[in-house]
């Protein structure tokens, strides 16, 4: 009986060590997106210049511009170069204000980061890897075809983020709306009936449905139980399903799913890893392969997978991403 009670009680402490730590990496990701904002508004980028600034920054710039050469062309402006270049600064400005286009901005540039560091690792392809062939060879027509889209779709993804661009088609759709709200503010009582029909005919040639982050999460559907636990590998799978298994088993956000992968973060990755069903061992390859030189997370084996999704689902509401 009082061996039972001893190891209810460790189990307990398991727990909330993991859920202390967890509330920990939240504080962290609290910070994140205020600061990033800082740092994009800057003139002086030169204590604080690195890569993911300037990816974030760089996609900012390109969502401004596809905008403005919209209207530059709804409104009959001659030269819609000088006219984006105009109006380009202030309106990415008024884009910085929203925290969860930031935040999205943010977790692609990570991911992209991730992509580039198992290439030079691992020789990883960034657009073909061995799970998307396999899914492509599938006799199954459906999931071959499913394939073959996200295939495209990857492709797309490595030549803008190379370029450091984000074509708005491949905004999820709230992100979207409030990205065209936000050009609607910048424009505010000036706005013509011009601008009026541009947004409509923006929003008119929009397609969530095929966007890369639905055509990834079409594809684990689809191929189902010919993918297994190998989503959840990252030299198998890729950083772009890997993210993207991620997320759905452990339903989280995908943007919070990327941030996991933070060396700060290794308490939440190692529980959305446990709530999408990864063994232990898996685990522990997946953490040593993101953090050669990080220790193993310890109270794994206290929980369930449900309590760990709950536990990730309380840390999304914290951070306002539930």
């Amino acid at each position: 009986m009082d061996r039972t009670i001893a190891m209810g009680e460790s189990k307990a402490a398991n727990a909330s060590d993991l859920r202390r730590a967890l509330a920990q990496g939240d504080a962290m990701l609290a910070g994140i997106e205020p600061i990033l904002g800082h740092l994009l508004s800057a003139p002086d980028h030169s204590l604080f210049s690195d890569e993911i600034v300037a990816r974030v920054r760089g996609m900012l710039a390109d969502l401004a511009r596809q905008v403005l050469y919209n209207q530059a062309e709804a409104t009959g402006e001659r030269g819609r170069d000088a006219f984006a270049e105009r109006h380009g600064e202030a309106l990415v400005e008024t884009f910085q204000g929203s925290s969860a286009l930031l935040l999205h901005c943010h977790a692609l540039a990570i991911e992209w980061q991730l992509t580039q560091r198992l290439e030079m690792e691992a020789g990883l392809d960034p657009v073909l890897t061995p799970l998307l062939q396999k899914i492509i060879a599938d006799s199954d027509p459906t999931a071959s075809s499913a394939g073959m889209a996200a295939l495209a779709a990857q492709a797309r993804f490595a030549q803008s983020q190379r370029r450091m661009e984000l074509p708005l088609g491949e905004l999820p759709g709230d992100l979207f709306h409030q990205t065209l709200l936000s050009w609607r503010h910048y424009c505010g009582e000036t706005r013509s009936e011009a601008v009026t029909r541009a947004e409509e005919r923006l929003r008119s040639a929009y397609d969530e449905s095929a966007g890369r982050q639905v055509l990834l999460a079409r594809l684990l559907s689809l191929a189902g139980g010919s993918v297994g636990r190998g989503a959840l590998l990252l030299d198998d799978a890729g950083v772009a399903i890997f993210f993207t298994a991620l997320a759905g088993g452990s339903q989280q956000p995908r943007e919070l799913a990327i941030l996991s992968s933070h060396e700060r973060q290794i308490v939440r990755m190692a529980l959305g890893l446990h709530a999408s069903g990864l063994g232990p061992e898996r685990i522990d390859e997946v953490l040593l392969r993101l953090h050669p030189g990080a220790a193993p997370v310890t109270g794994l084996d206290a929980i369930g997978q449900g309590e760990a999704r709950d536990l990730l689902l309380d840390a999304s509401h914290r951070l306002g991403q539930g």
